[in-house]
């Protein structure tokens, strides 16, 4: 039987981002979880948090031995196949979805729809 694809890729300089995240913490965590919320002007915007525990309904995967990720119920369906990368740049810098799911964005980019 063949093992699942993991719902989203992680580029190297996401994970790094996410170990220092992780490690400047100042206490344990399991990972992090990431989910979709309601805002902006074309409706759904990325959330990050710490996860202290995996969820029952989450999407829990290792995209390195020494990250997990876990994806909130609500939001699965709307980021399966996303790409997260971090990039730094001279006026900002910070995660970056490429969603191949997304039917728009703002002009902002703060927000997107499906």
């Amino acid at each position: 039987m063949s093992e699942r694809p993991a719902p989203i890729t992680v580029t190297e300089n996401a994970l790094d981002r996410i170990r220092a995240l992780l490690e400047s913490r100042g206490k344990p965590s399991v990972g992090i979880r990431i989910g979709v919320r309601t805002k902006g002007c074309s409706g759904l915007s990325y959330t990050l948090e710490f996860a202290d525990e995996v969820n029952e309904f989450d999407e829990a995967f290792d995209p390195a031995e020494d990250v997990k990720i876990m994806i909130d119920p609500k939001a699965t369906m709307f980021i399966f196949g996303t790409e997260m990368d971090y990039v730094e740049e001279k006026m900002a810098s910070g995660f970056v979805f490429s969603n191949p799911n997304e039917k728009g964005r703002c002009g902002c980019g703060e927000s997107f729809h499906v």
